[in-house]
């Protein structure tokens, strides 16, 4: 079947199209909404700008297939095999990718907002500026994958895998990260205000100038993680590990620090207003910040802590029983 013959069939009201041989056919702006072409052969076919909405293309051959900038909205693509096809552009709203093979696609700027790509295997792909908010990422591999400014905000990354992602400037919003490994990952400018990070592993993890606004980090591990200029107002990082950690010029307003640890962190210039660090550890902390009013540091321990050019913040502080640099507790 040629593509003359297939748009002659689609205007008489056919739409049945499964299994067809359409091996390199230019469909260029076909107008196709509804067809079934499950199990068709779309290899090497020019479908860039058409229009394939609610189309059956599951199981598909649609092999270094051009789709760029195509419309393929709530379609089904099960199983299909789009191994080094042409996504540029595309808009694959609401559409079911489960189980395709997207190998060496071409995936730049694509639209999957909305899109199940559960157990779908993206590894080491160049995905910079796709959008996939609220996507079903369940079970992807996403390992080394360039996620850079992608909009996921929303997004189901429930066992997802995540070794070396890259994520500066993506979009995380209200996204749950609970208990993930993203060691030594850089999500340097990203946004993760209301994200769940809670138990995560995010060790040297680079976060410099993130927005991390009421979100949870309650006993994650920060260690040597770089946190410079971020935002972390009213975030909850109760007995979260940050030893070592780069806080400065961070802005901790109103952050929950309660038991976290501290020990060796540098908090130069870090806003601490109303931030809770009750029975926190701050061991050797430089802790010249640039505001303290209304801290509550009870029963926390600064043994060793950095303190100078920042006295005269000390007295806006609450440090009942804490125990001072020099070993001596405050009343």
């Amino acid at each position: 079947m040629d593509a003359k013959e297939l748009l002659n069939l689609y205007a008489a009201g056919q739409r049945d199209f499964s299994g067809a041989n359409l091996i390199g056919a230019n469909l260029e702006r076909a107008h196709l909404v509804g067809a079934n072409f499950s199990g068709a052969y779309l290899a090497a076919a020019n479908l860039s700008r058409a229009h394939l909405t609610g189309a059956n293309l599951s199981g598909a051959f649609l092999h270094r297939a051009d789709l760029s900038f195509a419309k393929v909205n709530e379609a089904i693509l099960t199983d299909a095999d789009l191994t080094k096809a042409n996504l540029q552009g595309a808009s694959l709203v609401k559409s079911v990718l489960k189980g395709a093979k997207l190998s060496g696609s071409i995936m730049t700027a694509v639209n999957l907002r909305l899109a199940n790509l559960e157990g779908v295997n993206l590894c080491g792909s160049d995905l910079r500026g796709i959008n996939l908010r609220s996507a079903n990422l369940t079970n992807a591999n996403l390992n080394w994958a360039n996620l850079n400014g992608a909009r996921l905000s929303g997004a189901q990354l429930r066992g997802a895998l995540l070794n070396g992602i890259k994520l500066s400037k993506a979009f995380l919003n209200g996204v749950d990260l609970n208990s993930v490994d993203l060691d030594g990952v850089n999500l340097s400018e990203s946004k993760l205000s209301g994200a769940n990070l809670s138990g995560a592993n995010l060790s040297a993890t680079n976060l410099s100038n993130s927005q991390l606004r009421v979100s949870l980090l309650a006993r994650s591990n920060l260690h040597a993680a770089n946190l410079s200029g971020a935002t972390l107002t009213k975030a909850d990082l109760c007995e979260a590990n940050l030893s070592k950690a780069d806080l400065s010029s961070a802005d901790l307003n109103q952050a929950d620090l309660t038991g976290a640890n501290l020990n060796m962190a540098d908090l130069t210039n870090a806003d601490l207003s109303e931030a809770s660090l009750r029975g926190a550890y701050l061991w050797g902390a430089n802790l010249n910040v640039g505001a303290l009013r209304g801290a509550d540091l009870s029963g926390a321990s600064l043994r060793g802590a950095y303190i100078e050019g920042a006295e005269t913040y000390w007295p806006e502080a609450i440090l009942t029983g804490a125990t001072m640099p020099d070993g001596s507790r405050h009343n």
